[in-house]
């Protein structure tokens, strides 16, 4: 498996693939793999016939009181464990080849990228969907696999490469989770022991409000504040937002129809965490 650094590089690479007519799957991530991370591999190299994994922090999604130095990083393990699972290439790129000095282009989705995370983290999406963007024209893969724990960024993509006429199809995959429920984060390496035992109540308060739908539970307002109360329970746990919304546009709802999403981010201590569940009644 090779491991490319420089777009030209990449791109020439990319050119022999396509003249050979072999499909390109894209996995972009940020590093620090995990299983989650790795699902995305084993979902592309099913689909297609060469599979592209890039691993950048990128720092136009981090804002000025973010952890973009303190991000966890370890390419050489994230290089083994991207191979164990089939990868046939790793870009990563530093940070003055994908911006280069001079640089003055961004790429701003409206709305849906003002609420949930967008909210609580304004100018997060422009960094994702300008580096995304940057990265489907340098790779220019068939399908680009993504997963559901940032389902609004999903959301967000999903958007930006139907309003640009992106010939690319956005795959969204499900949430990987430890044995005890927690969602699979390259942040959870930052949580004390305490913090990790008490996160977990993430996962049990939306399997339980899932339940409650799948029950008859129509109210949305009652739903939030019961996953409030649930996870108030614990000490570490401040709550920065709870919301149910609609799916394809995170339209907030006044009654639970259709296919919603469920979406919370809290923090325990200084470490940041979200998670979701997709429901469809």
């Amino acid at each position: 498996m090779r491991v490319i650094e420089r777009i030209s590089d990449l791109k020439a690479v990319i050119r022999s693939q396509k003249a050979s007519g072999k499909t390109i799957g894209f996995v972009p991530t940020m590093g620090y793999l995990h299983e989650g991370h790795l699902s995305l591999v084993k979902a592309s190299r099913e689909e297609n016939d060469f599979t592209i994994m890039s691993i950048f922090v990128n720092p136009t999604q981090f804002g000025p009181n973010e952890d973009f130095e303190k991000y966890p990083r370890n390419m050489e393990k994230d290089t083994s464990l991207a191979e164990s699972v089939g990868a046939d290439l790793i870009f990563s790129p530093s940070v003055s080849e994908m911006y280069p000095e001079g640089y003055k282009t961004y790429v701003d989705v409206e709305k849906i990228t003002e609420v949930l995370c967008g909210k609580s983290r304004p100018g997060h999406f422009k960094g994702v969907t300008t580096v995304v963007t940057k990265l489907f024209n340098i790779v220019e893969p068939d399908k680009a696999y993504f997963g559901q724990k940032d389902a609004q960024q999903v959301v967000v993509i999903s958007k930006m490469v139907k309003d640009l006429n992106m010939n690319i199809e956005i795959v969204m995959c499900p949430i990987v989770r430890e044995s005890d429920g927690l969602a699979m984060s390259s942040r959870n390496t930052y949580l004390s022991m305490g913090e990790r035992q008490e996160a977990v109540i993430l996962s049990k308060s939306l399997f339980e409000a899932e339940e409650k739908i799948k029950n008859g539970e129509r109210d949305p307002e009652l739903l939030i504040s019961f996953l409030r109360q649930k996870i108030e329970t614990v000490n570490f746990a401040k709550i920065d937002y709870i919301e149910i919304t609609d799916m394809a546009n995170l339209n907030k709802l006044e009654e639970i129809h259709g296919k919603i999403l469920i979406a919370l981010a809290v923090k325990f201590g200084k470490t940041r965490l979200i998670d979701n569940v997709i429901v469809e009644v």
